[in-house]
C-alpha cells in the first residue's frame, strides 16, 4: 500500500497535537485523529509538507475558525454520526513523512477527499484567521529537530 501524494482537501488520520499540549512541553498528540490538508507543499524530506486542521467533535470556542462537516460528508469519508469540526485556524505544519500520519485501514492510507466547497470554505477560514493574526500552527518539524537537539545534549 503506497502513501498517496498530499493534496489540499485529503483527510488522513494523524496523531494531531493541539497548542495548548504543545505549550505544555507535550511532543505528540494525544490520539490520531482525522486531519484535512489545508495546504499541501510536494517535494523531498522535509520539504514535503502538509498544514494539518484537526477534526474534532469538540464544539469550537471560536467558531470563526471552525467549519461544521456535514453529515454527507462524514458519511462519503467513513466517519460517524455525531456533528465534528474542521478546526481551520489550528494547525500542525508537518513532513509528510512524519510517522505520526498513519492508515486508517488496513487497506487504506486516507478517509478521502472532502468537497470542494468545503475544501474552500476551510482554507478561507483559515486565511481569515492568518489576516487577523489568531491562526496557531504548532510546527512538529521543529519540535522534532529540538527534541532531537535536547537528547543529544543528554536532557
Amino acid at each position: 500500500m503506497k502513501k498517496p501524494d498530499p493534496v489540499q482537501g485529503l483527510v488522513v488520520r494523524y496523531d494531531y497535537l493541539w497548542r495548548d499540549e504543545a505549550d505544555r512541553g507535550r511532543q505528540e498528540g494525544s490520539k490520531e485523529r482525522p486531519c484535512a490538508i489545508v495546504i499541501a507543499r510536494t517535494g523531498e524530506g522535509d520539504n514535503a509538507r502538509v498544514w494539518l486542521a484537526p477534526i474534532t467533535h469538540t464544539q469550537p470556542m471560536n467558531p470563526k475558525g471552525a467549519v461544521e462537516k456535514p453529515s454527507k460528508v462524514k458519511q462519503h469519508l467513513g466517519l460517524d454520526d455525531d456533528r465534528s469540526w474542521i478546526i481551520a485556524g489550528e494547525l500542525n505544519s508537518v513532513a509528510w513523512s512524519d510517522p505520526g500520519i498513519v492508515p486508517v485501514s488496513r487497506d487504506r492510507w486516507d478517509y478521502g477527499m472532502l468537497p470542494q466547497k468545503l475544501t474552500r470554505a476551510m482554507l478561507d477560514k483559515t486565511l481569515e484567521r492568518q489576516q487577523d493574526r489568531s491562526l496557531k500552527i504548532t510546527d512538529r518539524v521543529l519540535l522534532e529537530k529540538q527534541r532531537s537537539r535536547d537528547e543529544g545534549r543528554g536532557r
